[in-house]
């Protein structure tokens, strides 16, 4: 099932600025700028523990049915697991398919243009962890520097501080996230259906002096080993699988558009990203052509301070 359900579990999932072809392009993009915007390089796998639970209702048929496979449920919360993650879930959908409406029409497009491609679409809440018991030097990478592969990433506020995300300029910034919050960020299917006018945003987790002192704080005062998570929760909202993705109105009129993000399955397009991953392997290549070109510098978040502070989600 690629790891899109159930657990995935730490030293598994490869950011992507280390997988060829990418990482000669990042590399060289990135050595442009300032120390101060460089990110954490990764050396391997990301630190991160996660769990892939499958929202909404799934196509009555589909090319991609390993996409749009049934949540897993854990024997030990079979009672409680899928009211409380549905019920949360829930909540982090109706805010993508609100901002999903309001960017369309921002754009200039018909308010349904990213809303009817989300409708059915294999979306997926993550709840994510990071033992900072045990990854307890500062700088180690908990997500290395990459952008989501879906439409549009939805970020709750995270337990501990350690999200940076890179602006449209190539500026690195600390991400805390008010309470009551969320963090909206465009994904690579955005950036591929604008044909590169919005960028989809880059991103990293990293441990962080401050999170570490937040660990020590609660464990003098009494907390338990769990106290030491740095745990956050995430939906990844998703294209159709069915879908095409292609630049859509004015967008496919832009310069250089149809070469760099010709139509291509919702689909194929995920299954080539998760290869790219290591959370898919498939003999002979990939699963599907096309697909943005990556940048440095991408943006695309509502709804986030941008300070040292707080929580943060990824």
């Amino acid at each position: 099932m690629s790891l899109q359900v159930g657990a995935t579990p730490e030293g598994i999932e490869e950011p992507a600025c280390l997988r060829s072809p990418r990482k000669e392009a990042e590399v060289s993009a990135l050595a442009s700028l300032p120390s101060t915007s460089q990110p954490h390089w990764p050396t391997g796998p990301d630190a991160k523990e996660r769990f892939f639970w499958r929202l909404g209702p799934r196509p009555a048929t589909t090319a991609f049915p390993e996409l749009n496979a049934p949540p897993v449920v854990p024997a030990a919360f079979a009672d409680v697991w899928a009211g409380v993650l549905d019920g949360w879930g829930g909540k982090m959908v109706a805010a993508l398919d609100t901002v999903a409406r309001a960017v369309a029409v921002g754009l200039g497009l018909p308010s349904s243009s990213f809303a009817g491609l989300l409708h059915q679409g294999p979306h997926l809440l993550a709840p994510t962890g990071s033992d900072l018991g045990s990854h307890t030097v500062p700088g180690t990478v908990l997500a290395g520097y990459h952008a989501d592969l879906n439409l549009i990433t939805v970020h709750g506020r995270g337990r501990l501080p350690g999200l940076f995300v890179w602006t449209r300029d190539g500026d690195r910034l600390p991400v805390a996230i008010p309470p009551g919050c969320l963090l909206l960020q465009a994904g690579l299917q955005m950036e591929h259906l604008t044909g590169g006018a919005v960028l989809a945003g880059q991103h990293e987790v990293i441990v962080t002096e401050a999170a570490l002192a937040a660990v020590r704080e609660a464990l003098a005062a009494g907390g338990g080993p769990a106290r030491a998570w740095r745990v956050s929760s995430t939906v990844f909202g998703h294209a159709a699988s069915d879908a095409v993705l292609a630049p859509l109105g004015r967008f496919a009129d832009r310069p250089g558009a149809a070469g760099a993000y010709p139509p291509i399955t919702a689909g194929a397009f995920v299954q080539r990203e998760l290869e790219a991953i290591c959370l898919k392997r498939v003999e002979g290549g990939g699963g599907g052509g096309g697909g943005g070109q990556r940048r440095v510098g991408r943006a695309g978040a509502a709804g986030v301070s941008l300070d040292g502070g707080g929580g943060e989600g990824v």
